[in-house]
């Protein structure tokens, strides 16, 4: 048989369980949902806004891992500027609300953090961290749901570390910072809207004119050629950052604050540990307010732990539909041990920085907070380290 031919077969034979898979993520996405709406609508929503980030990292392949690391290898820049565009858009969705403070009577607030040496330190981390994973926050979590076991030895590693930050966290908040400052509040939000909004767009030309022109490959042949494109993918890259963007905001709005993923972790970590007899009232971050209780309620009590879960399920669905997940278990010693490293410094960077590259950078920026910016400026050296200690553990660039 040609190898078309068997390739079709293939694709034929395998499409039966790709359906069953969907069918079954679903059904669980559905008695999920239900379950939460009869506690508290609002969860119920949060759930499937979660499912609806989750099918759009997998039908765009948004990576910001793999875009970090174009940049720096092939100075590819199309990647990055996606992500130039999803924080112009989500900028203007963002402000109208968080000017507002209020939206039907709900207070609504961005993503803020001090600006600080913590925050450098540990997106610098987290870059690092990010390459030697394969994955950032969101990218460990979406690549999972697509099939790749890998990634359950970075979650779990990334679950550890960002536990392990917390009990430290009473150190890292004695260095040098200074308060938060938002440019919406500290210039009015037109003109720090229009600052900022005027800021991508210089980055924009730059990284225009300074990638490196790519050499043009033949086209792809595609799944569906109309409207099913939207159902099994794949979408374009700026228009997945372009909804993001969206759901992004309908986040801020039905949850008050923006999208985030990895404080879900450190509160797995912590549940985990009092399950095996560790003490809260032995650190000084779990006895705030918050926390408490964080650590009292549910795991479907917490909106970010909803959200993550939802994200699971969601990319699920998209790899289900677009018919290519596949289980990928092999991987060489030193691959495991890169993802056991990398989830370490993601977990523990995230948590001392307030937030991966989704809750500190992508939030913090269409915040309009400067923290948000210092991240992502002490995340790009991290993840240059990261890209040069990739072919030691065996990984290609």
């Amino acid at each position: 048989m040609p190898a078309a031919n068997e390739a079709a077969h293939a694709a034929a034979t395998a499409r039966p369980g790709q359906y069953r898979l969907l069918a079954l993520a679903l059904l669980m996405l559905a008695a999920l949902a239900g379950w939460l709406a009869h506690k508290q609508l609002r969860m119920a929503a949060l759930l499937l806004l979660g499912a609806a980030l989750g099918l759009t990292l997998q039908h765009a392949a948004f990576g910001f891992t793999s875009a970090y690391r174009r940049l720096i290898v092939a100075r590819d820049s199309r990647g990055v500027q996606a992500q130039l565009l999803m924080l112009g858009a989500a900028t203007l969705l963002f402000a109208p609300a968080l000017a507002a403070g209020s939206v039907f009577g709900r207070a609504v607030g961005g993503a803020m953090a001090p600006l600080g040496w913590q925050v450098a330190a540990g997106a610098f981390l987290f870059g690092v961290g990010m390459q030697l994973g394969n994955g950032c926050g969101s990218g460990t979590l979406y690549t999972l749901a697509g099939g790749s076991v890998r990634m359950l030895a970075t979650l779990a590693a990334f679950v550890a570390g960002s536990f392990g930050a917390s009990l430290q966290m009473d150190w890292w908040q004695t260095l040098p910072a200074w308060e938060p400052v938002a440019l919406g509040a500290a210039l009015g939000w037109p003109a720090g809207v229009a600052l900022q909004i005027g800021f991508l767009c210089l980055l924009w030309v730059f990284l225009e004119r300074w990638r490196r022109p790519t050499r043009p490959t033949p086209p792809k042949p595609e799944r569906a050629t109309d409207w099913r494109i939207v159902l099994t993918g794949p979408w374009p890259l700026m228009a997945g950052g372009l909804v993001l963007a969206l759901l992004n905001d309908m986040t801020l709005l039905i949850a008050g604050h923006p999208w985030t993923i990895t404080w879900a972790f450190a509160l797995w970590g912590a549940k985990i540990a009092v399950w095996s007899g560790w003490n809260p009232a032995s650190s000084e971050f779990w006895q705030g307010d918050f926390q408490q209780a964080a650590l009292q309620g549910g795991v479907l009590d917490d909106i970010t732990s909803v959200m993550d879960i939802g994200l699971l399920a969601g990319a699920l669905c998209g790899a289900a539909l677009a018919g290519n997940f596949a289980l990928r278990w092999r991987m060489t010693p030193r691959a495991l041990l890169a993802a056991i490293l990398g989830g370490l410094l993601m977990g523990y960077g995230a948590r001392i920085a307030y937030g991966c590259n989704v809750g500190a950078f992508f939030s913090g920026v269409a915040s309009t907070s400067l923290h948000g910016w210092l991240w992502i400026a002490a995340a790009l050296p991290g993840n240059s380290l990261g890209v040069r200690l990739r072919p030691w553990f065996q990984l290609a660039n």
